[in-house]
């Protein structure tokens, strides 16, 4: 369901307590000045205790060049997530969302996971966390396999620092592979209810952990068959 428009000066404190809420901004394009309001009637969600990652995926983890680091390049991430690429001409992110999102980024609530090969930028993603509840905003991939290598990472990342909830926002095919479900907006509030009502720690792991204690990390944390 998509709100009015916003014309008012959206906070950085306004946009936490939306997230609170279940509701999330977006823009018609980068060029519209207006912002909107989304609570889609169905929500995609990845459970932190069913991350699948395949066998292709667990060698690439294990065998890449490429180096994750967090919270080191807030302009990368967003510029990344924000340029038009095949099969999209166009973004919803504004100026006012680079705005609002860097004033999230100074505060500690937005996060970027940062996927580089050497000193080059090559794919990424960001979001906010509140409590125990993730919300996963975009992602971007200019080299083959780095924003998939960006989700593991912040799933492991997650599941370490104690979040009961990654919200994507939509169902893709790309996140159905690592098992994103859709779930109703009912379903979606309880759960992040229960999220809201726990602490967590995004920073807890160390930025430098190895991909092998990555995949210990989700695979302990998957639910028994």
């Amino acid at each position: 369901m998509s709100r009015d428009d916003i014309l008012i000066e959206i906070t950085a404190q306004v946009l936490m307590k939306a997230y609170a809420c279940g509701i999330f901004p977006m823009a018609e394009s980068a060029d519209d000045p207006a912002l909107h309001w989304i609570e889609p009637q169905n929500r995609g969600v990845l459970p932190l205790d069913a991350v699948h990652v395949s066998k292709r995926m667990r060698r690439t983890l294990r065998t890449t060049h490429l180096k994750v680091r967090i919270d080191t390049d807030y302009e990368g991430v967003i510029d990344g997530c924000a340029r038009a690429r095949e099969g999209r001409d166009s973004t919803w992110i504004n100026s006012r969302i680079r705005s609002l999102y860097r004033e999230l980024f100074k505060l500690g609530h937005c996060h970027t996971v940062e996927v580089w090969n050497g000193d080059r930028l090559v794919g990424g993603l960001y979001g906010v966390a509140l409590d125990g509840a993730f919300f996963g905003e975009s992602m971007f991939s200019y080299e083959r396999d780095a924003s998939k290598i960006a989700l593991v990472y912040l799933a492991a990342r997650l599941i370490h620092g104690g979040f009961r909830l990654l919200d994507t926002q939509f169902v893709t095919e790309h996140l159905k592979q690592f098992g994103t479900i859709e779930i109703d907006r009912t379903a979606f509030h309880r759960r992040l209810e229960l999220a809201l009502g726990h602490s967590a720690d995004f920073l807890l792991l160390p930025a430098s952990t190895l991909p092998d204690d990555i995949l210990r990390i989700i695979d302990a944390s998957v639910r028994s068959p």
